[in-house]
């Protein structure tokens, strides 16, 4: 009796702790709608809109030029950190140096998913 309750509590305790490990690793889905909400925070609209260019590039337009990779991900979250031009035309984008690459990448991968939704 005795080993069959410490045997069940040591399994409901693995579930437990399985369950957690879960809930912790990320989520596609919600590193893009973390991205579509610091975008929204961010002074991004002041130059780019989802569909139609504004001073930059749409969203759509970025999402369909570049496709989701380890490499675009990385590429694109260095230019909103860093700035740059040249890719888009000769207007520069600004840097925004607070944004950290964790959270450059979230906002990469919601405007990346733009061109998914539309499919």
């Amino acid at each position: 009796m005795k080993r069959t309750l410490i045997f069940s509590s040591c399994l409901a305790i693995g579930l437990l702790i399985s369950g957690v490990a879960k809930s912790q690793t990320a989520d596609p889905k919600n590193d893009v709608e973390a991205g579509k909400l610091l975008i929204s925070k961010s002074d991004c609209f002041a130059c780019h809109k989802p569909d139609g260019k504004l001073v930059g590039p749409s969203y759509a337009d970025i999402a369909k030029k570049y496709s989701v990779t380890d490499a675009n991900l990385s590429l694109l979250s260095g230019k909103i950190i860093k700035g740059g031009s040249g890719t888009w035309g000769q207007i520069p984008m600004a840097a925004h140096p607070k944004i950290t690459q964790v959270d450059a990448k979230k906002m990469v991968k919601y405007i990346l998913s733009i061109s998914s939704a539309k499919k």
